[in-house]
């Protein structure tokens, strides 16, 4: 079977043969052949340049490249393919031409027919237009002028050479992943599915475009996904960019530019989004798997779910899940979430992120979450934590590179005597550059020792705007450099560029420190890299300290073996700066040591299996609760069981199982007579002991039952019990622990109750019950009754309380006593009256569970394992569900109470 690999970009791309084209990853000596000696203003720094042999010094770079490639990893940064010797073929290779243009800005690729969305008139002021427009006729020009293609444009990459390529864009991290599942023999066969990051309408309906689709799916596993170029423009470099982007770092847009890539952009994610469902939906086979990734395309697994029910899909999101109070903010929240619940395993970084998710979906889709996930109306979704990691494998293989070791020579001459804090991040607000500077320039003033004796090398990637990030940050580098640099010495080395991948490796290896400020990020892998490259084999330093965020997704999994600090906190994190300069090697080498450890166990190969296999896991277990498997009760099998038992045990729900709703905060007036006399007939037998759960308080049992001699009674949900025959009720709940718990939600839901006219509280003894059917706007309500149940599941974790929303109510009870322990001291009290003799292995031979609700899943999981319990094995176990959704009974009832009663019945007429 297939595992299908749903990623926005794959991990090839195609370059096409152009003349007067570069070839692509030429080598730095072919391009030097090429040149003139002076270099060009517009060559890029590297990290460190060697001196020039002419007398004429090079020019100083005067101005940023306007744009960054929009494809580059979230991190900001393309993707590291490793370096080998140039061939014309475009095997992989380190990528030589760092600035990668824009997406459709490439010689050797088509340019984009997109115009970038939205237009200016959703943004600007009409007299902030006009105003323009009279300024632009001043200069002569009276219309827009349009990106200028002409068909001999098209004509030439419709019949160009073309080869398929290591695309140096897109989620590196999961790409070495999958790879290194796949060498592992962890994963079989896979197929990546995404598109090429290029343009396509140049392309659209040539062969050329027809023979790309055909290699790729043939000879590299990989299914394209083609969208036109608006589509793709307005659905990622707006909508992702501009929108889900920054919400989901904490970062939520708050002005009307915003406001109208939000409007204008939408359409087209939904687009992109519906163009990989559909490509999924066509080349999927029964038994295949889909795995879909990242913010990109939350609302595929929804899309797929809705043309194939029964398939397996999971979902991995790679950044972090903000608050509800964060998510909320956006207009098509419902949307989003509705998309990845269609997933049967949703996947996070860490915990924290999970139960964000968790606490988000309760709150506005006003659904039940649990600690394991979410239910739906008609199923489960399970949603875990699973971080991310590097693979070892492939980055001990590239550190052995000759020219990664020619750059820590450089490295070693350059910075002799110097100790060495480094870093590398995109340049905008999530990852904290700004912090990061000011912090060391608080190290060194409060420090003034460690002038001269330590450096900085901050490599940064800028963004394609001009901002006034930018400006502060290169500010406070001028600054700091001009109050303690000299001759031989320069405090911060800025490089606002990305570095290739030996100089990278040569530099995480030979640092004394890494320092990561991340104001909000999913899982950081740069340090796990920078951890991995400081075990002193390719470097005399060693167990370098981790300066590391605690915003990050990865400072959950190093136990404060890291340098933890808040970026916001400059003197905090100068002093952490401190400590890990003056840190004694003893105390390096045992937190490294750990960190090491973590990392090793954490790995990308580790991720990839450990999703799947709880992916396996998670479908089969719901596959198996589907209301559409689950068969019907079979009364004659039924009857077979009930005639070779002689222990009998019923339980038996109330609500909507023996008698039809009624509302639920009222009592019964008239006993229900069928339900009655059938109890009672059953109950002629003295074999059969019979209980009734209820989520009612004792009393109203009571008056219900009271024509019914040794019936056993469980009331409020399993925080009442009475025995059959007896008269008095067992509180099976801690009554000091229901007090304390009550007073403190009691103003909590006084606050939303004085909110919500026409609601009502009601109490009972050991749960509460928010009513709000009969309140005059019952929409509001709603909306009122879900944040009442965030609120508490919030605030009331640690007391041992959840709230559950129900049709027009929120029920408030204890986790801790429930319908199944109830159930569990039942059984141990027969087990105590009647032990196991001569004919009888067991207290009971023969269980029964009949429910309809949610609150009977555990009662019919417990008696399941009934039958599998090598302790106390019963013999015959019979669980069924009378719902329509997804239930861990093994039978079904279709006819509802007439069904239930028809069947106690007949067991009753048994002789």
């Amino acid at each position: 079977m297939t595992v299908f690999i749903a990623s926005l970009l794959l991990p090839k791309t195609i370059h096409f043969n152009l003349p007067g084209a570069r070839p692509r990853g030429a080598s730095s000596a072919q391009k030097k052949a090429s040149k003139p000696k002076n270099p060009s203003p517009n060559t890029p720094p590297s990290l460190f340049q060697p001196a020039p042999n002419h007398i004429t010094p090079p020019h100083t770079p005067t101005e940023d490249r306007k744009h960054n490639d929009p494809w580059a990893n979230e991190d900001g940064f393309k993707v590291q393919i490793p370096q080998t010797p140039f061939s014309p073929d475009g095997g992989n290779r380190a990528p030589i031409d760092r600035s990668s243009p824009t997406w459709g800005g490439r010689a050797d690729q088509p340019m984009s027919r997109a115009n970038s969305p939205p237009p200016s008139s959703l943004i600007d002021s009409s007299r902030a237009l006009i105003k323009k427009a009279r300024e632009l006729g001043r200069q002569g020009i009276t219309q827009p002028q349009s990106l200028v293609r002409s068909e001999s444009h098209d004509r030439v990459f419709a019949h160009a050479d073309w080869k398929v390529v290591s695309a140096d864009q897109g989620n590196g991290g999961l790409r070495n992943a999958a790879e290194a599942a796949a060498r592992d023999g962890k994963l079989g066969d896979y197929t990546w599915v995404g598109t090429l990051g290029m343009p396509v309408d140049a392309l659209m309906g040539t062969q050329q475009l027809q023979d790309i689709e055909d290699k790729l799916a043939n000879e590299h596993d990989m299914l394209t996904v083609l969208c036109s170029d608006k589509d793709f423009d307005g659905h990622y470099s707006h909508f992702c960019k501009q929108i889900l982007w920054p919400v989901f770092h904490y970062q939520i847009p708050d002005n009307p530019k915003s406001k109208a890539y939000e409007d204008h952009s939408w359409k087209y994610y939904v687009t992109v989004n519906q163009a990989f469902a559909d490509k999924i939906v066509k080349n999927w086979k029964k038994g295949d798997t889909v795995w879909i990734h990242d913010y990109h395309l939350l609302l595929v697994p929804g899309m797929i779910r809705k043309k194939i029910p029964e398939a397996k899909i999971g979902f991995f999101l790679h950044v972090a899940f903000p608050s509800s109070e964060v998510f909320r903010c956006l207009a098509v929240r419902k949307e989003l979430l509705e998309g990845m619940l269609g997933a049967n395993l949703i996947g996070f970084q860490i915990k924290e992120y999970a139960r964000h998710f968790l606490q988000t979906c309760s709150r506005i889709l006003s659904v039940e979450a649990t600690p394991d996930g979410l239910q739906l109306e008609d199923r489960f979704v399970d949603v875990i934590n699973c971080p991310i990691g590097i693979d070892p494998v492939s980055l001990s293989k590239h550190r052995e590179e000759s020219e990664v070791k020619r750059w820590l020579d450089i490295m070693r001459e350059r910075y002799a005597g110097k100790k060495l804090i480094v870093a590398r991040d995109k340049l905008d607000h999530v990852r904290g550059v700004r912090q990061k500077l000011l912090s060391f320039e608080m190290f060194l003033n409060m420090n003034p020792e460690w002038r001269d004796k330590v450096v900085l090398i901050q490599v940064a990637l800028s963004t394609s705007e001009k901002s006034e990030l930018d400006a502060t940050v290169s500010d406070i580098v001028t600054r700091v450099n001009s109050s303690w640099a000299n001759l031989a010495y320069q405090p911060v080395v800025y490089l606002k560029q990305d570095i290739d991948y030996p100089q990278y490796l040569a530099l995480l290896s030979i640092a004394d420190a890494l320092m990561i400020t991340s104001q909000r990020e999913g899982m950081n892998l740069t340090s796990h890299e920078y951890l991995f490259c400081q075990d002193g084999k390719f470097s005399e330093k060693k167990h370098g300290s981790l300066i590391l965020s605690e915003f990050t997704g990865t400072s959950s999994l190093f136990n404060g073996n890291e340098l933890s600090v808040n970026p916001w906190d400059y003197r905090a994190c100068a002093d952490a700066i401190k400590k890990a300069l003056e840190m004694e090697g003893e105390e390096r080498e045992r937190r490294w040591k750990s960190l090491y450890k973590a990392i090793n166990v954490h790995t990308g190969s580790h991720w990839f299996s450990e999703f799947m296999l709880r992916l396996d896991k998670v479908y089969e277990e719901q596959h198996s609760r589907d209301q559409t498997v689950v068969p019907r009760l079979s009364m004659t099998t039924l009857l077979q069981q009930y005639k070779r038992t002689e222990r009998r045990l019923f339980i038996l729900d109330f609500e909507g199982t023996l008698v039809s709703w009624g509302p639920v905060n009222q009592i019964i007036p008239v006993s229900p007579q069928r339900t009655l006399d059938v109890l009672n007939d059953l109950l002629l037998d003295e074999r059969n002991t019979i209980y009734v759960m209820s989520g009612r308080r004792p009393e109203e049992l009571d008056r219900i039952f009271r024509r019914v001699p040794n019936l056993g009674l469980i009331a409020e949900s399993g925080c009442y019990l009475k025995d059959c025959g007896s008269d008095t009720w067992t509180e099976m709940a801690d009554a000091n622990k229901i007090s304390s718990w009550k007073s403190s939600l009691q103003d909590i839901m006084t606050y939303y109750l004085e909110r919500t006219p026409g609601a009502a509280i009601e109490e009972r003894r050991c749960s509460l019950v928010f009513h709000y059917k009969s309140a005059d706007d019952y929409e509001m309500a709603a909306t009122q009754a879900s944040d009442l149940a965030s609120h508490i599941n919030d605030a009331c974790e640690e007391q041992r309380v959840h709230a559950i929303p129900m049709d027009g109510c929120v029920l408030v009870e204890p986790i801790d006593w429930t319908k199944s322990t109830a159930a569990v001291r039942i059984f141990n009290d027969l087990q105590k009256r009647m032990g196991p003799d001569e004919k009888h292995k067991s207290p009971v031979d023969f269980l029964m569970v009949v429910g309809d609700g949610r609150d009977d899943e555990k009662v019919f999981k417990w008696a399941n394992q009934m039958a599998t319990d090598d302790t106390v094995k019963v013999q015959e176990v019979v669980t069924v569900s009378l719902g329509n959704r997804a239930t861990e009974a093994k039978a079904t009832l279709t006819q509802g109470v007439s069904g239930v009663l028809t069947a106690l019945q007949k067991l009753s007429q048994v002789v």
